[in-house]
């Protein structure tokens, strides 16, 4: 796949466009790893792998389940981040109609799920882990995530600073390039609002 640039004197040159790189950009811009990011698309972790690092082109089909896991179209896949503003949007989500993306530590409802080039990835979240042990290593990525704690207890667990206890109406701002995760401490499935800068 290519893409057209155009240079200060107006001309335009064709720059490639890296799929393994701008797989990788969409998956750390959600937080995912590579087993979260895998099994929502329905691929093998090695087969993910692989993609990201241009070690194998992926059928239409991979391609297909790919998008449909990073809740974008497969158009998008090629389709390098844009800078342009685009004014005037809105999207509304009504309660239990985000789309659901479930893990094994986590259960996410993607917000705003219709709206493209968003500056923010909103998402209400389910925290089923218990245990630190029960994560693939730190959760970690480019920009800066906010979470605000809407029902139970959690710890949340970072990289460089002591875990910390969070309750209802309790919230956190943090550098998502830092290592991070959270569990529940309530007898039930916490739930918090994570927000998280796509830039």
């Amino acid at each position: 796949m290519i893409r057209v640039a155009r240079e200060a004197g107006g001309e335009a040159h064709v720059e490639p466009l890296n799929l393994g790189e701008r797989v990788r950009e969409l998956r750390r811009s959600l937080g995912w790893t590579l087993e979260e990011a895998a099994t929502r698309a329905g691929l093998a972790r090695s087969t993910l792998s692989k993609i990201e690092n241009g070690q194998m082109s992926p059928t239409y089909d991979a391609l297909k389940k790919l998008a449909g896991g990073l809740a974008i179209s497969v158009p998008q896949l090629f389709t390098p981040p844009s800078k342009q503003q685009v004014m005037g949007r809105m999207a509304v989500t009504k309660a239990g109609e985000g789309q659901s993306q479930a893990t094994v530590t986590y259960e996410h409802e993607l917000l705003a799920n219709g709206l493209t080039k968003k500056q923010m990835l909103p998402y209400r979240a389910t925290i089923r882990a218990r245990d630190l042990d029960e994560f693939d290593g730190w959760v970690r990525h480019d920009g800066e995530e906010f979470l605000y704690v809407l029902t139970g207890v959690i710890r949340l667990y970072t990289e460089f600073y002591e875990p910390v206890e969070l309750r209802r109406g309790d919230s956190a701002y943090y550098d998502a390039a830092m290592g991070h995760n959270v569990i529940s401490l309530s007898e039930e499935d916490a739930t918090i609002l994570w927000v998280t800068s796509l830039v």
